[in-house]
């Protein structure tokens, strides 16, 4: 599956995954869990799925920087999601036969962290969705992310605000409804005309 995402670095920083002691002092049980066990948390009852924050997401296990805010949506499905990856570098994409599905995981490139899975289902303009678990991502928040190193993210932030929404009205459209929806109404209405002609004919005799 191809990676779209917004790739702001051009100097590439050294991220590194600490050895095995220092992982199981420094990482809770869960994770630790999803991260080197491929695990997966229970949805609804993580860190970030209703975080509304703005800031960027990075490796739990290594810092680097995976995620961000600005392509962050509400899925539905309890886990928090991303339309695309901010450094799509960090990201490595492996094909997933488990649990008797096919699916596409998601693991971060230095640290080699089991983050999640993506698929291609989301929502516009990359009609993908990148369903991480909140064990896997350390959140900065926008005020946080230049003294950790991360001041080259605050223009992405810096141009949403400035770009204008168009001041015209828009203009109403018509529904368009699918073509089964609209051959579903025109029998309606035949059968609708049929009753009322039978009615008429009735009161006639």
């Amino acid at each position: 599956m191809a990676k779209k995402g917004t790739q702001v670095t051009k100097t590439k920083k050294t991220y590194k995954k600490p050895d095995a002691v220092i992982l199981q002092k420094r990482l809770t049980p869960m994770q630790y869990t999803v991260t080197q066990q491929s695990g997966t948390e229970p949805p609804f009852q993580n860190e970030y799925w209703e975080n509304k924050r703005e800031g960027i997401y990075v490796d739990v296990v290594s810092g680097e920087p995976l995620f961000s805010s600005l392509d962050k949506f509400d899925s539905g499905t309890g886990w928090p999601s991303f339309t695309r990856p901010l450094e799509p570098d960090n990201i490595v994409e492996k094909k997933d036969e488990g649990l008797f599905m096919n699916r596409i995981e998601v693991r971060s490139k230095n640290a080699d962290s089991h983050l999640g899975h993506v698929f291609s289902d989301g929502p516009p303009p990359t009609d993908l969705r990148y369903c991480m678990n909140s064990a896997a991502l350390r959140f900065i928040p926008k005020e946080d992310m230049k003294k950790e190193g991360h001041g080259e993210y605050l223009k992405l932030f810096d141009q949403k605000k400035t770009k204008k929404q168009p001041e015209q009205k828009e203009k109403s459209r018509p529904l368009k409804l699918p073509e089964k929806t609209l051959k579903i109404l025109e029998l309606a209405g035949e059968r609708s005309k049929s009753k009322n002609a039978e009615t008429g004919d009735a009161l006639k005799l």
